[in-house]
């Protein structure tokens, strides 16, 4: 077998194979000995039909499905002998293909590139220094209390946080419009479920009134009909509520799984331990990111175009079960989420996909088991039965192949990170939550 490789530039190649005939010829023979043995031809019984009359009656199937067998065997052994590294599958074109004369086809396919990591030992990274104080306890425990509040009805004027019942018709230049109409609409003020200028308009006012609130619609606004324009909403509120938050009482700790002898004391000590394994994930977050992101731009790749085009499908998928659409049908998602959305993400994956493995290959890192099940402590103790949701794990292939694969990458991490400059960054917890937060 013949084996010649051009560059068709880039990454970009074009491998030449061609392939005796007399390979061809064995193919060609063997299947038609298959078709000989199972054919049924008039005239004869069940694999007794002359060797003739199979090849005049079934020649050019199995002509056809030799070239076939032929290709998927010498493909693979063309690219060992040409010591390429296709990335994704090849197109195939037949340039010869005769009987009695050598078989031949170009291979067009794409390679990985060669990565040559630079400077890792250059990076340079911010270490948030985040301490869990009392206050952001009280936060939690204010949070806790909101998320079971009650509301009971008040007959003083709507204020912030109240919950309100409203009637309401918007309209633009004195023409009411689709959408601007309500009847017996609850929301909480603050809430932003509303636009502002209109949940900002009830406050002051008491059950029973009726009033009109200009509402001045954002330039980017849903409605073409409506971006940046003011309307006026006639309202009558007809209810306001006023919220009422439970006490830290033994029905309240039962709730949050707290002992009741353990009081409010125990909530805390509790609340303080769920927010420094919040902060502790949102730290090694951050210097994961920090890490992948100088990887990335200190070792720029040109990158397979077929390695990104398998990825967008993954992604695509991830979209859509986001979206609950996991159950809409392949073509339907595709119209709905197109290959662009999710360009420039794949571009990423692949190239850290790429930069990850050679960072693997040459520091030598081999998955640490131990980590893989502090992972799975990890993931299933957020389950109020971790143990059957270890079993599960344990149980499928693919989910334990995701904590070894994130395993993996994190000893990666580590890897990057003991050879980058760190310096430290107080911040405080509600800042490394809320990487928009003032400072």
């Amino acid at each position: 077998m013949e084996v010649h490789v051009d560059s068709a530039g880039g990454l970009r190649r074009e491998m030449r194979v061609r392939v005796p005939a007399e390979q061809v010829a064995k193919a060609v023979d063997e299947r038609l000995n298959k078709l000989a043995r199972r054919a049924k031809l008039p005239g004869f019984r069940p694999g007794k039909a002359p060797r003739k009359v199979i090849e005049q009656q079934y020649g050019p199937t199995a002509r056809y499905e030799a070239i076939s067998d032929v290709i998927q065997e010498t493909y693979p052994q063309a690219v060992t002998q040409a010591g390429v590294n296709p990335a994704g599958q090849p197109k195939i074109d037949i340039t010869a293909e005769k009987e009695g004369e050598a078989f031949e086809y170009v291979a067009h396919f794409e390679v990985y590139p060669e990565v040559q990591l630079n400077a890792l030992d250059q990076l340079a990274i911010e270490r948030p220094l985040v301490t869990v104080g009392e206050a952001d306890v009280d936060r939690l425990i204010g949070n806790l209390r909101k998320a079971r509040r009650t509301f009971n009805e008040v007959s003083r004027a709507a204020q912030n946080g109240d919950q309100v019942k409203i009637d309401f018709l918007g309209k633009v230049d004195g023409e009411a419009f689709a959408g601007g109409e309500g009847k017996d609409v609850q929301f909480e003020i603050g809430e932003s479920r509303f636009l502002p200028d209109l949940e900002n308009g009830v406050v002051g006012h008491s059950a029973g009134e009726s009033f009109v609130v200009d509402v001045k619609f954002p330039e980017d606004y849903r409605a073409e009909n409506l971006k940046g324009k003011t309307a006026q909403f006639e309202v009558t509120l007809k209810q306001v509520n006023e919220p009422k938050l439970p006490e830290i009482d033994a029905e309240f700790l039962k709730a949050h799984q707290v002992e009741e002898g353990a009081g409010e004391a125990g909530l805390r000590a509790k609340c303080q331990a769920a927010l420094e394994k919040e902060r502790d994930k949102a730290v090694a977050n951050r210097l994961k990111s920090q890490a992948l992101e100088q990887l990335l731009q200190r070792n720029p790749l040109e990158l397979p175009r077929a390695l990104i085009e398998q990825e967008i499908p993954n992604l695509r998928r991830e979209a859509a079960a986001r979206m609950n659409m996991a159950n809409v049908d392949a073509a339907k998602q595709a119209e709905l989420l197109p290959d662009q959305l999710f360009e420039q993400t794949a571009s990423r994956r692949v190239a850290l996909g790429l930069l990850i493995g050679e960072v693997i290959k040459a520091k030598d890192i081999k998955l640490d088991a131990a980590r893989v099940e502090a992972a799975l402590d990890g993931m299933a103790g957020d389950y109020e039965q971790p143990e059957q949701v270890k079993a599960y794990y344990r149980s499928r292939p693919e989910l334990m192949q995701g904590l070894r694969a994130m395993a993996l990458e994190d000893q990666v991490v580590d890897a990057l990170l003991s050879g980058a400059s760190v310096t430290e960054q107080t911040l405080s917890l509600e800042q490394l939550l809320n990487p928009q937060a003032p400072n």
